[in-house]
């Protein structure tokens, strides 16, 4: 059997076709994917400034908190008279009388007034390390 040229020009042309209608759903489907692919990129990237904002939010909280009990602190160093902490009275040696004027100033050892400041700052940090752990949950975990 002989086949002249317009039979193989047709089964050229339908071929092409073929193939052409073939990419043309494979084209379709990589459009879906990428759209999809490119809007979860973009989810992902809010919520990663959402965090970062968080973030943000809570450390200048507690640099706030931090510069605060500093200014406290420098403040109880330039004026003991005005800090009321507890402290325990030193008894004056030798025989006196009874009285005010015989008496030592109420002051906390030197170890009490570091470790307040240091319970001080620990507890600042941690009160931010939870409001960030709190918004975190909020914002990642709950949604």
């Amino acid at each position: 059997m002989k086949f002249d040229k317009s039979f193989w020009l047709f089964i050229m042309v339908v071929g092409l076709g073929w193939w052409v209608v073939t990419v043309n759903d494979s084209n379709k489907l990589l459009k879906k994917e990428n759209s999809e692919l490119i809007d979860r990129i973009q989810n992902y990237e809010q919520r990663i400034d959402s965090l970062h904002q968080l973030d943000t939010k809570h450390t200048q909280e507690l640099t706030n908190a931090k510069a605060e009990i500093d200014k406290l602190r420098i403040a109880a160093e330039r004026n003991p008279d005005r800090v009321y902490i507890k402290a325990s009275c030193k008894k004056a040696e030798g025989t006196t009388a009874t009285g005010l004027d015989d008496a030592i100033t109420a002051r906390p050892t030197d170890s009490a007034i570091r470790n307040y400041w240091l319970l001080r700052n620990r507890i600042a940090e941690l009160t931010r390390m939870v409001l960030g752990l709190q918004d975190y949950i909020r914002t990642e975990c709950l949604r």
